[in-house]
């Protein structure tokens, strides 16, 4: 991964964050001493590539799940035996 001093970063700035945007991340640096890594964000048609529901299947929700340990809840918050 490319380090460049943040002199560099201010006069090339387009350049690397053009890179940067392509898959090329960078990190700036003071005096040697690595501040801050650039990489690109996620795009909108990346996020759109996740399958949701790909777990569908693989685990199985009690009948109960929304009213499991009602009771032991119920007396957390308004106290009894």
């Amino acid at each position: 991964m490319e380090t460049v001093n943040i002199h560099e970063a201010k006069t090339h700035l387009s350049r690397l964050v053009d890179a940067a945007a392509k898959g090329k991340p960078f990190i700036i640096a003071r005096a040697g001493k690595p501040l801050v890594k650039v990489v690109p964000l996620e795009t909108p048609e990346e996020v759109a590539k996740r399958r949701i529901g790909f777990m569908d299947g693989q685990f199985k929700l009690p009948d109960d799940f929304d009213e499991m340990f009602q009771d032991e809840i119920e007396k957390m918050f308004y106290g009894g035996e």
